[in-house]
């Protein structure tokens, strides 16, 4: 069974997501696409993440025809650009993602990345989906320290979630972004956490897995859902890919292990500036 994260409003999430980065993007792999979305629908992967920025809406589109009549007990996530995120573009960018995704609502929305829009125009506009039923749950990507509180300053209480960039070798949030978000209640979503699949190929990682029976792409997954109020959104590209990632949630690391991987992959010993990819 696929653990649970909580939200601050107490309803949890699969820790274990989907991701549909690059989906959409090559006409010959659409139908492996579709079959590994609804594979992993079928093991319990029901919190699917994309964005308008994402093929420019086509993969939505393509998560629209993957959950076709399964939509009750999903939980969407999408991504608004920066630039779309003031009080008159924002509703209407919101919209579209509706439209394509063939939906009445998200079950969270997330602000891309911070642009030139005033967080505070952001969070009014947020609110007015949310109060709109177009929205459950809005949250933000991308943000720092700094850029969150900030955000808290502007009114952005009711902040969800911060989806950044984290894995075994892009561990900066680790100094002082993920401990103020534990600290807060706030669950982090962690994107790319095979680095855009580079961490299949470390030696070190092929090493430690065998002697677990674990691929390195598992093993990588498994360091990232071994961290409390940990929401992974891995991409997969076919239904073997699903199926192997669910191999990450069913075996908790030993400190020993997370010892080794600390000695390969250095954990922060200062502050960092966030990393976005």
């Amino acid at each position: 069974m696929i653990p649970r994260t909580k939200l601050p409003d107490g309803e949890t999430v699969p820790a274990l997501g989907q991701g549909t980065w690059m989906m959409a993007e090559d006409p010959g792999r659409r139908q492996a696409e579709l079959a590994a979305l609804r594979r992993g629908l079928d093991l319990g992967m029901t919190l699917i993440d994309t964005a308008e920025m994402y093929g420019e809406g086509a993969a939505e589109e393509l998560v629209a025809e993957a959950i076709a009549g399964r939509r009750d007990g999903l939980f969407l996530v999408s991504k608004a650009y920066p630039w779309n995120a003031d009080a008159t573009q924002l509703p209407l960018a919101c919209a579209r993602s509706l439209r394509r995704l063939r939906t009445d609502r998200l079950d969270l929305y997330l602000l891309h990345w911070r642009g030139d829009v005033p967080l505070a125009e952001t969070v009014e506009a947020m609110e007015r989906l949310r109060d709109a039923g177009m929205i459950r749950h809005w949250g933000v990507s991308n943000f720092s320290v700094q850029d969150m509180d900030e955000l808290m300053a502007a009114g952005g209480w009711r902040c969800a979630t911060n989806q950044v960039l984290y894995n075994l070798t892009r561990r900066g949030p680790e100094w002082d972004l993920l401990p103020w978000l534990q600290a807060r209640g706030l669950p982090a979503m962690a994107y790319s956490p095979f680095e855009q699949g580079r961490l299949a190929q470390h030696d070190a990682l092929y090493r430690i897995g065998a002697g677990l029976g674990l691929t390195p792409v598992q093993l990588a997954l498994a360091w990232v859902l071994n961290r409390p109020g940990m929401i992974a959104i891995p991409k997969a590209g076919t239904a073997a890919h699903v199926d192997q990632n669910l191999r990450a949630v069913e075996l908790g690391l030993t400190p020993a292990v997370m010892t080794e991987l600390d000695a390969i992959f250095a954990p922060p010993r200062s502050a960092r500036p966030l990393e976005m990819i």
